[in-house]
């Protein structure tokens, strides 16, 4: 079979920590040939580490996109580079896997939906939380209207402290936005795809900017303190959503709050048969799945077991950056739509940034047919 050869443009922490070990373990489908970063540095780490023995190493992604034995491009970067980066890569004819959010507003996601349309090739979102087991079980129960009409939902994207102080986070020039955009965008990319519902209607919205620039806010940080002098995005934000068949759904998003509970890529759905939780995040220890119903006469919830394990053996379930790798791979290889479609994904963005948008007017965004 014929292995994909893959040019990585960012070699920062999201590569280092989810693409690069996921597609080491698909090196029966793939090889990473060719590696882009700013810092040289980084790049050639990379190479080193993870790719061919002639992998080659770019500071410049306009070099490495005209290698044209190059099949995928994995777009790694900061946020507001995804639409540039992405554009040129299908203009050089390649297959490309944007990490989240797609772009940082719409206007550039919409750039990004024109130029791949137009390539002719294939094109996914880095949504890893999707082939979560207890995500893909609640899935299936929703495809199979175990819920009935999903008409209320929530998506929780909240952590109490844990504002990421490495990277480009808090620049608002390279990231567009902060938790909204960064674990919020994976709460809504997973409560959209349960109802199976991309049609909006209208969004409102309220932004914060409270705990990031306090002197005393970083106490507590679960990644050390952060610079209030440099913090220039949100620290929260929450939004309420009007699906154009009626439903509603409420999205909050946070780095640091002052709550109990920490929820994140975590989603509540209530339907007219039954209504189903998943709770994930720091406050939890395992992931868990919950259905609530009434049967029988009496109110009923059901749970997912947790899986026990055996010593030295702890089971054969893949993680879910391996099982992305491997679909995405798979869809290239045979010809198939990826599970994240680019125009789910487009949704995602185009909704945040609504809510960004409303929260700095104070006016109600009306989507147009």
């Amino acid at each position: 079979m014929k292995k994909l050869k893959i040019g990585i443009i960012g070699c920062g922490g999201i590569a280092n920590q989810k693409h690069f070990p996921a597609l080491k373990s698909q090196n029966d489908k793939c090889e990473m040939v060719a590696f882009c970063d700013t810092i040289k540095e980084r790049a050639e780490k990379a190479a080193k580490e993870f790719g061919t023995a002639n992998a080659k190493v770019y500071t410049d992604y306009n070099e490495l996109l005209k290698d044209t034995t190059i099949d995928v491009v994995h777009v790694l970067t900061p946020n507001v580079s995804h639409s540039p980066i992405t554009i040129a890569a299908f203009e050089a004819g390649k297959n490309v896997l944007c990490e989240k959010p797609m772009a940082h507003n719409t206007e550039a996601a919409q750039k990004m939906m024109n130029a791949w349309k137009k390539s002719g090739k294939k094109f996914t979102i880095g949504y890893q939380n999707r082939f979560r087991t207890e995500v893909t079980s609640l899935k299936k129960a929703c495809d199979n209207d175990e819920l009935g009409d999903v008409y209320f939902a929530k998506a929780h994207a909240v952590r109490r402290r844990a504002v990421p102080t490495w990277g480009v986070f808090p620049d608002k020039a390279q990231q567009g936005g902060g938790p909204l955009i960064d674990i919020g965008t994976h709460a809504l990319d997973i409560t959209l795809w349960m109802m199976d519902n991309y049609e909006p209607a209208s969004v409102t919205g309220s932004v914060f900017q409270k705990l990031g620039v306090l002197e005393h806010g970083p106490e507590g940080n679960l990644f050390g303190p952060w610079d209030p002098k440099t913090y220039e995005v949100e620290d929260s934000a929450f939004g309420y959503i009007k699906m154009k068949n009626g439903a509603t759904i409420f999205i909050e998003a946070a780095w640091a709050l002052n709550v109990v509970e920490s929820k994140e890529a975590a989603t509540t759905l209530c339907g007219t048969k039954a209504g189903a939780e998943i709770k994930a995040g720091m406050s939890y220890a395992n992931n868990t799945l919950t259905y609530n119903r009434a049967h029988n006469g009496m109110l009923t919830e059901e749970q997912n077991s947790q899986g026990g394990a055996i010593a030295f053996f702890e089971g054969s379930n893949a993680k879910p950056e391996v099982l992305e790798a491997k679909q995405w791979l798979d869809a290239i290889l045979n010809d198939k739509e990826p599970l994240v479609k680019p125009e789910q994904a487009f949704i995602v963005t185009k909704i945040l940034d609504s809510i960004y948008k409303a929260a700095s007017t104070g006016k109600e965004v009306i989507f147009e047919d």
